[in-house]
């Protein structure tokens, strides 16, 4: 069962990977030897009514800012996105608003999914086999429309 790995080195699942070249390639690889960067994903156009959330800012912040939006921002409406793990915080917000208005405010949820793209590259690249790479994946994301019926 000894593959010749160092002991806990895990092994990167076998998912396409795509060269610069552009060629696709099925490659098991040693975390060891490369460095995972998650690029940023692609964003909806941002408007003023927008709101992405995420893990990293404070939630009684991000609740706040909505509801300046909404109430002194002169919003009839706004759109709460949240990708992969801040899918639970863009809900809780959603909700919390709805709890607030007493009941003033209706919700719309949409879900999608979110090609987000990943580089690996070598740690030592006169070492490392080949040239960087880069592999693709695919993340859940929620669009909730918070909004003011019409009278």
């Amino acid at each position: 069962m000894n593959d010749g790995r160092a002991p806990g080195a895990a092994v990167l699942p076998q998912n396409p990977l795509t060269s610069p070249s552009g060629g696709l390639q099925s490659v098991e690889m040693d975390p060891v030897e490369y460095t995972l960067r998650k690029r940023l994903p692609r964003k909806l156009p941002k408007r003023r009514n927008d709101v992405y959330v995420n893990m990293k800012t404070d939630f009684r912040a991000q609740l706040a800012r909505c509801q300046k939006l909404l109430e002194g921002g002169g919003h009839r409406e706004i759109c709460v996105h949240g990708l992969g793990l801040a899918i639970n915080r863009a809900i809780n917000i959603a909700l919390q608003l709805q709890a607030s208005s007493q009941g003033a405010l209706q919700l719309a949820a949409n879900t999608s999914t979110v090609e987000l793209v990943d580089d690996l590259e070598p740690d030592d690249p006169d070492e490392a086999p080949g040239e960087p790479m880069t592999r693709t994946r695919n993340n859940s994301a929620i669009h909730i429309k918070v909004y003011y019926p019409s009278p």
